[in-house]
């Protein structure tokens, strides 16, 4: 059905497009901005209003205005962002991109580069991602969006903590904090600025600066406090803090925490994997702490370890591997010990998670023999070296990305002001040649009519040459015919008078048959005098009077044809008076005409053509018809020959057509007006 009905639809799609293109400004806009409102109008699908969108874009691109169909587009990403149409993305904004830099839209630019920095952080595409947030910031410091420029340097920071890049992380982390102190406050603006401070204490943590990660951590929970629904930020930031007063060996502060976390022991287990990895600290807390039961700690660990491996969380159960095996460790049961640090080395290495796989190894040395230990330790310095030869390399990175998109900007800046000089050196430039070209083209005009004037003059001169000519010829004809008719007058009729005479003297005789005979004779000679007298007077007449023009011709035609050993035949309507026309149209006909036989003895191999000139209303049309080889008018109009062809006609403001077909010969009719 859909393949019988395809060329149906193909024509009216046709006729739709065909419709559009021919609708005034004002309403294409008008049905962009229908189509738009349409698209977010949220009682319709996401599929739906992505249709009414790519309407809207159709109509954009009819009306040519990049900012329209920019707009239009930029409302297509978003519906793509809220299906989470990540491949649908890249291409579609990196059109937007291009249109942005082109109408230099500061503001598209911004969340063009934010969307693209989001993209390649979905696809892990570290540096890609880090460069378009960096220049989204960039953009929004520029139009002073602090939120906006907040957001992107915070995606920034987390990049570069997710790279092990800890220094590079809380310098963004604290720009971040500066530009969310500068809004109004609200709980959104203070979950903002807990977040950022838990990153820099978690930071400061990993670089081992607890004292500083202590503080940090408190800054957090004073922004948490604010919050009214604050448990979940009370108990992430304080379980950061019980882990670094874990790693100072300050246990009862860290026990103190967690106690007090474990009052609302229900609420924490609203959320599993967090509970589960809180339990396995707690556990391995009071086992350092040394005054619980140890029974009871490895019932904990049991139970969180079963509530990881049950909801299939590996980050939780990693953590709580690790801390079974250093309580197995430190109890002697060596097996348990190895048995949760294989767990933890094994899942480490699989979601490439480094400090787990540091600790399972630290731990491995530790229980394994001596040949073994040495092993894996010797794999703990290899990996712990290496992660900080790869953290110095990612810090150089992302500062030299920060680096070189400034060097790309400034770069952006300096071409910039080169066009603009370039603009203006192209425009004096253009200026000036153009003044060059009306002096130069003016000066060459003026030449150019000198020289027509002269040629019209020569033509003229020519043309009364041609006439002149023709006029001795003329007379020269006429003085010879009168020659004749004097001659058969006084000769010829003259002796046939005499013979008649003595005819008449000899009808004397008396016999019927003599009688009959001279009287015969008598009257044929009568008729031959008669018909002397007539040619003795056509001969007189001067009939080739106003034969001048066309009698130019025939002597054209005749010497061109015999030169070039075509057959012709010519015809003149006696109905055309070559008074009325121009001296100055007659040679461009003459022209023309040499023209025209020149180029079918050059290019038509003909045998033979046919020229006639016919009066038709008023206008002379001239036809000229051969039977050569044809040829292709259209490419043939580049020739010189034919340019001045129609460069004649135009001056007496007549038609030329020709008709040509290869191996048809071809017709030329030019259409003089009198």
């Amino acid at each position: 059905m859909f393949l019988k009905n395809a060329p149906f639809l193909f024509f009216i799609f046709f006729c739709s497009i065909f419709y559009a293109q021919q609708i005034p400004q004002n309403q294409l806009i008008d049905s962009v901005n229908y189509y738009s409102v349409l698209s977010e109008n949220n009682s319709y699908g996401l599929n739906e209003r992505q249709a009414f969108i790519k309407k809207a874009i159709e109509f954009s691109k009819i009306t040519k205005q990049d900012s329209i169909i920019l707009k239009s587009k930029r409302q297509l990403a978003t519906l793509f962002l809220r299906q989470f149409a990540v491949d649908s993305l890249y291409d579609l904004n990196h059109e937007n991109l291009k249109l942005a830099r082109k109408l230099n839209d500061t503001l598209a630019l911004a969340y063009i580069n934010n969307v693209l920095g989001w993209y390649h952080s979905q696809k892990r595409q570290v540096d890609s991602s880090y460069s378009y947030y960096y220049n989204a910031s960039k953009y929004f410091d520029t139009l002073n969006m602090n939120k906006d420029q907040a957001d992107a340097v915070v995606a920034m920071a987390n990049i570069q903590f997710e790279e092990r890049d800890y220094v590079g992380c809380e310098s963004n982390a604290f720009q971040a904090i500066r530009l969310y102190m500068q809004l109004p406050k609200s709980d959104a603006i203070y979950d903002s600025l807990w977040a950022m401070y838990n990153l820099v204490a978690i930071s400061s943590d990993e670089l081992k600066l607890f004292d500083n990660a202590i503080e940090y951590h408190n800054k957090a929970l004073s922004f948490s406090n604010m919050i009214e629904d604050n448990f979940l930020y009370t108990l992430y930031s304080k379980s950061n803090l019980a882990l670094i007063y874990k790693e100072l060996k300050q246990y009862d502060k860290a026990l103190e925490i967690y106690q007090e976390l474990f009052i609302k022991e229900d609420i924490l287990k609203q959320e599993p994997e967090n509970y589960a990895l809180i339990l396995g600290d707690y556990a391995i807390l009071k086992h350092k702490a040394g005054s619980f039961d140890k029974q009871d700690i490895r019932n904990m660990l049991s139970e969180a370890y079963w509530i990881s491996d049950s909801t299939d969380n590996d980050l939780s159960r990693m953590s709580v591997a690790l801390n079974t095996s250093e309580f197995y460790l430190d109890e002697g049961i060596l097996d348990s010990a190895l048995n949760y640090a294989n767990i933890a080395y094994k899942l480490g290495k699989f979601s490439i998670t480094h400090d787990v796989t540091l600790n399972a190894l630290l731990l491995k040395s530790k229980i394994e023999n001596e040949k073994e230990s040495v092993e894996y330790l010797n794999q703990y310095i290899h990996l712990n070296d290496s992660l900080i030869n790869k953290e110095r390399a990612i810090r150089n990175k992302f500062a030299r990305i920060e680096f070189e998109t400034e060097q790309v900007e400034l770069e952006n800046k300096q071409i910039s002001r080169e066009r603009l000089w370039l603009m203006i050196l192209s425009a004096g430039l253009i200026v000036t040649s153009f003044l060059l070209y009306i002096i130069i083209t003016q000066r060459s005009r003026n030449k150019e009519l000198k020289l027509v004037q002269q040629q019209q003059e020569a033509n003229e001169e020519i043309y009364n040459l041609m006439l002149t000519q023709q006029d001795k010829i003329d007379e020269a004809r006429t003085n010879e015919k009168k020659r004749i008719s004097q001659d058969l007058h006084d000769g010829i009729l003259g002796r046939l008078f005499g013979t008649r005479l003595s005819l008449d003297s000899l009808n004397m005789s008396s016999t019927e048959e003599a009688i009959q005979t001279r009287e015969n004779y008598i009257q044929e000679l009568k008729i031959i005098e008669q018909d002397i007298r007539e040619v003795s007077h056509e001969l007189n007449t001067d009939f080739i009077s106003n034969s001048g023009y066309p009698a130019i011709i025939e002597t054209l035609v005749e010497t061109q044809t015999k030169a070039y050993g075509l057959l012709f035949s010519l015809h003149s309507d006696s109905e055309i008076s070559w008074e009325d026309v121009s001296n100055k149209t007659k040679i461009h006909i003459y022209r023309m005409l040499q023209e025209s036989l020149q180029n079918i003895y050059k290019h038509a191999q003909a045998r033979q053509v046919a020229i006639s000139f016919k009066l038709k209303k008023n206008v002379i049309w001239l036809q000229i018809i051969d039977d050569g080889s044809g040829f292709d008018s259209q490419k043939a109009r580049k020739g010189i020959g034919l340019k001045n062809m129609y460069s004649r006609v135009s001056e007496f403001k007549g038609e030329l057509n020709i008709i040509s077909e290869k191996e048809k010969g071809t017709t030329i009719t030019i259409k003089i007006p009198i």
